[in-house]
C-alpha cells in the first residue's frame, strides 16, 4: 500500500464514500523547499566576494518562466507554481542575505573556496523540477482547509530531520506561505 493511499481516508458524501486529498503529499514540499534552501549555501558562497548580486530580476524571470512551463507539461498550474517559487526565491534570498551578514561580523566564517555557480544551478534546477512535480501531485491537498496546520507540521519535522539552524527555520517559513490555497 503507498503511502497516499495510507494516509488518504474515507469521508461521506452525497454520492457515497469518497477519498480525501492525501496531505502526506504536502510534507514533501517542505523537504523539497528545505533542500533548495540549504544549496543557497552554495550560491552564497559562489557569489561572496564577486560582483554577482544576490538579486537578479532576469535569473529570477528564467526560473520563473521555466517550472512554468514545467507546470504546464505535468499537468500543474503554472500561475500556483510561479506564485509558490517567487516565496522560494526569496526565502533563498533570505539566506544568502543572513550568510553575507555573518561572513562580514565574523570574516573568519566566510567561504574560502568559490563553488563554480553554474554547477550549483543545475543542482537547483534538478530540485526545481521535483519541487514542480510535488506541488502538482499535491493540487488537492493545497486546497484543502487542513493545509495549513499539515505543511506546518511538514515543515518542523523537515526542519528537525534536516537540522536547520535558524536562519535556515526563518527562510523555510519564508518559502511556504503560497503552497496553500484555502479560503480564508
Amino acid at each position: 500500500m503507498t503511502t497516499a493511499m495510507t494516509t488518504a481516508v474515507l469521508v461521506a458524501g452525497a454520492g457515497g464514500a469518497v477519498a480525501a486529498p492525501s496531505h502526506g503529499q504536502l510534507r514533501p514540499l517542505a523537504g523539497l523547499s528545505a533542500d533548495r534552501l540549504l544549496v543557497a549555501d552554495q550560491v552564497a558562497a559562489a557569489k561572496w566576494g564577486t560582483d554577482s548580486p544576490i538579486d537578479d530580476p532576469a535569473r529570477e524571470q528564467q526560473v520563473l518562466d521555466a517550472v512554468a512551463e514545467q507546470a504546464r507539461e505535468t499537468g500543474g498550474d503554472p500561475v500556483a507554481t510561479s506564485r509558490i517559487f517567487r516565496d522560494q526565491i526569496e526565502a533563498s534570498k533570505v539566506v544568502q542575505r543572513g550568510l553575507y551578514r555573518r561572513w562580514q561580523a565574523d570574516p573568519s566564517t566566510a567561504p574560502t573556496e568559490r563553488p563554480d555557480l553554474a554547477k550549483v544551478r543545475l543542482e537547483i534546477n534538478r530540485i526545481n523540477g521535483e519541487l514542480v512535480r510535488a506541488i502538482t501531485a499535491a493540487a488537492d491537498a493545497r486546497t484543502a482547509p487542513s493545509c495549513p496546520p499539515r505543511l506546518l507540521a511538514g515543515a518542523l519535522a523537515t526542519g528537525h530531520e534536516k537540522r536547520l539552524d535558524g536562519l535556515h527555520a526563518v527562510a523555510l517559513t519564508r518559502a511556504l506561505p503560497s503552497v496553500c490555497e484555502t479560503a480564508p
